[in-house]
């Protein structure tokens, strides 16, 4: 795969949803829940340690910054959405394209930090 075809995205996560994370071989997210309507990669590491350092640690004990490649052909679809300030960027997938996401990952999802 070329470089150009696959968009790094990032996502913040705690222990509940990286068990099945890792239960899935490290390939897909899990289902959203009923009041989960929307999937959020983000687009950099800053924003997804921020997350995972300062809410996801709060929340369960533990936040994990995750980094996955998605074939870019799948997010043309969506807008890059800026969720606050400039740096703060990130794809809003509705959950039920969640397993269309889940296909066009290429490779495997890495944990690449971990906050205690």
């Amino acid at each position: 795969m070329v470089e150009q075809d696959v968009v790094t995205l990032w996502r913040p996560t705690g222990p509940e949803e990286l068990a099945l994370v890792e239960a899935s071989g490290w390939r897909r997210w899990p289902p959203r829940l009923p009041d989960q309507p929307i999937f959020y990669p983000v687009l950099n590491e800053d924003y997804a340690v921020r997350i995972a350092r300062d809410w996801n640690v709060k929340a369960s004990g533990v936040g994990y910054v995750t980094r996955f490649d998605v074939r870019r052909a799948f997010l043309d679809e969506f807008d890059v959405q800026q969720a606050g300030g400039e740096t703060i960027l990130e794809y809003w997938i509705p959950a039920e394209r969640l397993e269309e996401l889940n296909d066009s990952i290429v490779g495997t999802i890495e944990v690449v930090q971990t906050f205690r």
